[in-house]
C-alpha cells in the first residue's frame, strides 16, 4: 500500500518532534510504507504524532480542551475567548452544534488512532539502530494503549462514537466504509479495558533512559484504565434512565440504563491493581520535611506540581514532558507583568478546610451563595480582619507570604486566615504578599493589579494552583513544570470512593484518606474520639461519600478533574447552572460592609453560568451529521431549550 506524500506530511506536521527535514523528497514522488518503517527518523516521527493526541494537562485543560474551566474551580476572564479560550462561551451556555472547539477530539483523535494502528501493524526492527526486537515490542504495546486511551477520551467527551479499532481505511476505499454509526458505550469501554490492561503487561513500570520520559509505561496504562472505569461505574452512565431511549439509527440502545454493581467492582479491582503496581515501582506521595522531621505540608503541596520525576517526585504516574509555563503567566498579577485574569471561584475558596481539618462552610441558605452556612466548630469567620500574623510550622515555604512561616499576615480578611496549607498554594487574594514584586497585590478597582479590563481578577481572586514556586513573571523567568496527567493522590481518592460504594465501612477508606490528609497537614479521621483526630461514622455511607467528595475537590482542584466528577455524579446541572461569586471586582475600599457599594470584601456575583442536561456530552458537529446518515446527535442536543 502507498501513501501520498501530501498525506504523510499532514500527519507529521503536528508531531511532538522536530521533523523539518522529515520528507526530503522531490515533488510529485511517493513515499511507500516500507520506506517509512525502515527509516528510524520517519518511524519515530509517526510515533510522535501518535502521542500528540494526549491532552495538555495544564494549559490545554484551561485554554483548549477546557476541562478545568468547565468545572467550578478556574474562572478566566470572559473576554479571553477572543484569544482561543473555547471553554468561556460554553460555561455561559453560548454554544451549539456548529460551535468550534480547539480540543478537536472529533477531527484529531481518529488521526492519532489511525497512526497508532498503522505503526502497530507495520513497525519492524531497523538494523544498526536502537529499534531492536524489544523496542518494537514496546512500540506496539504503546500504540495499543494509545488507541484505547484515545477512544476513552472520545467516550468521555461524546458518550459514544464510531468504533473501528483494527480498521485502516485504504487510500482507494469507498466513502461508505467510513460512514459508520456509534457503538454502545459499554462495548467500547470493554475493549479499552482489555487493551490497556494487556499493554500494561508488556511495558515497563519506568524507563532507565531519560530520553524516554513521557513514553507509555505500565503504570500509565493502569492509571488511565482506573480513571476510565471509575467514570463508567458512576451514575451518569450506570443506570441513568435519562438515556433509556437513546439509540442508534437501527434502534440499538447506546447506553445501558440498568444499574450494574459489577462496574464498581471492576473499578475497585482496577484501582487496587494500580496502587499495588505503582507502590511496587516506588511511587509514593511527594513530601518535603521540616527540620524536625515532620511533613512540611505547605512545601509538599506546592512542589508536588513543580518537581519532576527525575527530581524525586514519584507521585507522578502519567505525565507529558512538555513544559507548562503559559498557565503561570496568566495567573500572575498584571502589575507584575502577568496576564492577571485567571482566577478561582468563591465556591472553591469556601471548599477548603480550616487548619483544624474541619470544613468552614457546610452549604448555603436556600442555595443563596451570599449566605453561607458556617460550621460553628471550625473557627471560621468572614467578618473583620486579623489582628496578628497566622504563623505555621514550615521550614521550606515562604514564596507568597513575605515572612518565613507566615501563611497570612496581620490585617488579612478573616476569610483567609487559619485555613489549611493547600488553600495557601491555590488562592491569591487581595492584599496578599507577592514575593516576586515585594509587595501586597492590589486588586482594588484601578489598583496596580486591577486595570478593570480583561487582564484583571474578575472576581477578586487569582489562582496559584500548579504555579511553579520559582516562576518570576516580573522578569519573565518561568520555570519548567511537568505536565502531570495523573498522580498517586487521585488513585488513593478514587479507591476510597469506590470502596465506600462497594464495601461501606471498610477500614481502608480511612487508611488512604488519612494518607492524603497527613501530607496536606490537617488532622486525620478516626472512628472514635481521639486527641488530634476528627471522629467520623465510617459505616454511614452517605456521610463518608460527602467526606470523600469534599477531600477530592480540595486535593485535586484545578487539575481538570472536577468537571468529570460533577458529570459522572450527575451533579453538574445543580452545581454549574447558577450564579457565580467572588469578591467585589469594583470595590475600592478595604471594607466588608455589605451595605457599602465600594466595599471590596463582599460576596458579589460576577457571572451567570448556564448548564442544561444536554451539556453532559459535547455535541457532534452538525456538518458531520449531515455527511454521515448513520450518526446520531448527542443526547438532548436536538431539543430546543
Amino acid at each position: 500500500m502507498k501513501l501520498q506524500i501530501k498525506y504523510i506530511f499532514l500527519v507529521l506536521l503536528g508531531t511532538l518532534l522536530s521533523c523539518s527535514d522529515y520528507l526530503d523528497k522531490e515533488a510529485d514522488t511517493e513515499l511507500t510504507m516500507n520506506m517509512v518503517f525502515i527509516d528510524k527518523d520517519r518511524m519515530e516521527g509517526m510515533l510522535a504524532y501518535a502521542y500528540s493526541g494526549i491532552p495538555d494537562p495544564s494549559w490545554g485543560y484551561l485554554r483548549t480542551t477546557g476541562w478545568s474551566v468547565l468545572g467550578d474551580d478556574w474562572t478566566p476572564s470572559e473576554r479571553w475567548q477572543q484569544w482561543g479560550w473555547d471553554a468561556v462561551p460554553k460555561i455561559t451556555g453560548n454554544w451549539n452544534t456548529a460551535t468550534g472547539w480547539d480540543g478537536n477530539y472529533w477531527g484529531g483523535l481518529p488521526k492519532c488512532i489511525r497512526t497508532a494502528n498503522i505503526l502497530r501493524k507495520n513497525v519492524v526492527p531497523i538494523d544498526g539502530t536502537t529499534i531492536d526486537e524489544q523496542e518494537v515490542k514496546y512500540i506496539k504495546a504503546e500504540c495499543r494503549f494509545l488507541q484505547a486511551y484515545y477512544y476513552s477520551l472520545f467516550l468521555n467527551c461524546y458518550g459514544v462514537c464510531p468504533f473501528q479499532p483494527d480498521y485502516i481505511a485504504p487510500t482507494d476505499g469507498s466513502t461508505e466504509e467510513l460512514l459508520t454509526g456509534p457503538v454502545p458505550y459499554d462495548e467500547i469501554i470493554e475493549w479499552c479495558d482489555t487493551e490497556m490492561l494487556e499493554a500494561s503487561k508488556i511495558l515497563p513500570a519506568t524507563y532507565s533512559q531519560a530520553i524516554k520520559y513521557g513514553r507509555v509505561t505500565s503504570i500509565m496504562c493502569l492509571a488511565a484504565r482506573a480513571r476510565m472505569l471509575l467514570f463508567a461505574a458512576s451514575p451518569l452512565v450506570n443506570g441513568n434512565a435519562d438515556y433509556a431511549d437513546f439509540t442508534d439509527t437501527q434502534g440499538v440502545h447506546l447506553f445501558n440504563s440498568t444499574y450494574d454493581a459489577t462496574k464498581w467492582t471492576r473499578a475497585l479491582d482496577a484501582h487496587k491493581l494500580l496502587i499495588e503496581k505503582a507502590e511496587e515501582a516506588g511511587h509514593q506521595l511527594y513530601t518535603m520535611l521540616n527540620d524536625d522531621g515532620s511533613i512540611d505540608a505547605f512545601a509538599s503541596t506546592a512542589w508536588v506540581h513543580a518537581r519532576t520525576f527525575a527530581d524525586g517526585n514519584k507521585e507522578i504516574l502519567f505525565a507529558r514532558p512538555q513544559n507548562q509555563t503559559d498557565q503561570d503567566k496568566h495567573m500572575s498579577p498584571y502589575g507584575a507583568k502577568g496576564n492577571g485574569g485567571l482566577g478561582m471561584t468563591q465556591s472553591l475558596v469556601d471548599a477548603f478546610f480550616m487548619e483544624n481539618g474541619l470544613p468552614a462552610i457546610l452549604g448555603y441558605e436556600n442555595g443563596d451563595k451570599t449566605k453561607p452556612i458556617i460550621n460553628p466548630e471550625s473557627g471560621y469567620s468572614e467578618t473583620g480582619f486579623s489582628a496578628s500574623d497566622d504563623t505555621r510550622n514550615t521550614d521550606n515555604w515562604n514564596w507568597y507570604d513575605g515572612k518565613e512561616g507566615v501563611a497570612a499576615k496581620a490585617g488579612t480578611f478573616n476569610m483567609y486566615v487559619n485555613r489549611e496549607p493547600r488553600f495557601y498554594n491555590a488562592i491569591l487574594w487581595n492584599e496578599r504578599y507577592y514575593i516576586w514584586d515585594n509587595r501586597n497585590v492590589d486588586f482594588y478597582k484601578y489598583g496596580k493589579d486591577n486595570n478593570y479590563t480583561h487582564d484583571a481578577p474578575q472576581n477578586g481572586y487569582l489562582g496559584l494552583k500548579r504555579k511553579h514556586p520559582n516562576s518570576d513573571s516580573k522578569n519573565g523567568a518561568y520555570q519548567y513544570r511537568p505536565g502531570i496527567v495523573y498522580r498517586l493522590a487521585e488513585a488513593y481518592l478514587g479507591y476510597c470512593e469506590i470502596l465506600n460504594e462497594v464495601s461501606p465501612g471498610n477500614s481502608e477508606i480511612l487508611t488512604y484518606l488519612n494518607m492524603i490528609r497527613e501530607r496536606a497537614g490537617v488532622p486525620q479521621y478516626a472512628t472514635s474520639q481521639m486527641d488530634g483526630y476528627i471522629k467520623v461514622n465510617l459505616g454511614d455511607q452517605d456521610e463518608m461519600r460527602e467526606i470523600i467528595r469534599r477531600e477530592r475537590r480540595v486535593e485535586l482542584c484545578g487539575e481538570g478533574i472536577r468537571y468529570d466528577d460533577l458529570r459522572r455524579w450527575k451533579e453538574a446541572e445543580e452545581t454549574l447552572d447558577d450564579d457565580f461569586y467572588g469578591m467585589n471586582f469594583s470595590g475600592t475600599e478595604k471594607s466588608d460592609d455589605p451595605t457599602n457599594p465600594n466595599a471590596f470584601y463582599v460576596r458579589t456575583q460576577y457571572q451567570k453560568r448556564v448548564y442544561h442536561k444536554k451539556y453532559y456530552w459535547f455535541p457532534i458537529y452538525q456538518t458531520e451529521i449531515d455527511k454521515n446518515p448513520n450518526l446520531v446527535q448527542s443526547p438532548y442536543w436536538t431539543e430546543s431549550e
